[in-house]
């Protein structure tokens, strides 16, 4: 029982990082139905933001992840007015192509500023606590708490401003709503910057869990389209659901069943439900 909860602690912690990028992923496309593939790098890059603000200028971790929640924001404004909005009319293979150019970019950009090596996040959280038969470091439980608190506000703010609303009225017929006052293209670039932060925050959580490299926003953006896919692109509470649930059977199954073959249970799910379910477990729509 022990070693069953130690995992679940784990997939608890997995599923905050996974939850917030697929996040950022389904607004985007319930938006813009712009399958961004670079999204997995934004969270990369706002990991090395956080490690630049936290030791090269010396600032202290919550500032460095504002800092870095900020700078992606505007990082996520550039990237819809300059990458994707002058490819809104044209076929959509080619916001795909750009896409994926964005994402080698964003690679080759950290590997030039910040090299191939990896680096580590150091924080001021590092002590352990005994919490109900597991042992879990303090940021650990600060990441679980966060994450969970940054869902919660988000899911209010769509529920309950008016901002929120039309951001879901864009989503669901983004004709209807330019037809009763609403700016698509305005919601589109505070999409990308709420989805880029998400991305940022996510980083700077797992940042002194885990090390920093170039490609760690790779298998991370993946898991976050494999978790879009089978909760239902566009449905944010199908990217929570799913995405903890998917960190939890990733954590269980590399532990019970094959450490080798943790990052397959992913895809493996993907398949049952793609055959089960095509539109995805929480689709509103096929």
């Amino acid at each position: 029982m022990e070693l069953f909860a130690q995992q679940v602690m784990n997939g608890l912690v997995l599923g905050s990082v996974y939850s917030l990028v697929a996040l950022g992923v389904t607004l985007i496309y319930g938006t813009m139905e712009i399958p961004n593939f670079a999204h997995g790098h934004l969270y990369m890059l706002g990991a090395y933001v956080t490690f630049a603000a936290v030791t090269g200028l010396d600032l202290h971790y919550w500032i460095g992840m504002v800092l870095a929640v900020a700078a992606l924001a505007v990082v996520g404004i550039l990237v819809e007015r300059l990458a994707f909005r002058p490819l809104r009319h044209a076929p959509h293979v080619n916001m795909m192509i750009a896409a994926v150019g964005l994402m080698l970019f964003l690679e080759a950009f950290a590997q030039l500023v910040w090299g191939a090596d990896f680096r580590r996040l150091p924080s001021p959280y590092g002590a352990v606590v005994d919490l109900w038969g597991t042992t879990v470091t303090e940021q650990k439980l600060i990441l679980i708490v966060a994450g969970i608190g940054l869902m919660a506000v988000l899911f209010l703010f769509l529920k309950r401003t008016a901002l929120g609303a039309a951001i879901e009225a864009v989503s669901q017929d983004r004709v209807g709503a330019q037809l009763v006052g609403i700016d698509p293209e305005r919601i589109s670039m505070i999409t990308f910057a709420l989805s880029a932060g998400l991305a940022a925050a996510a980083a700077a959580l797992i940042a002194p869990i885990n090390l920093i490299s170039p490609s760690m926003g790779l298998v991370v953006g993946l898991k976050a389209f494999v978790i879009v896919v089978i909760g239902g692109m566009g449905s944010v509470a199908g990217a929570i659901v799913c995405g903890y649930g998917l960190a939890l059977a990733e954590s269980l199954g590399g532990t019970y069943l094959a450490t080798d073959y943790q990052d397959l249970i992913a895809f493996a799910i993907l398949a049952l439900v793609l055959t089960v379910r095509p539109s995805g477990l929480f689709a509103k729509g096929a």
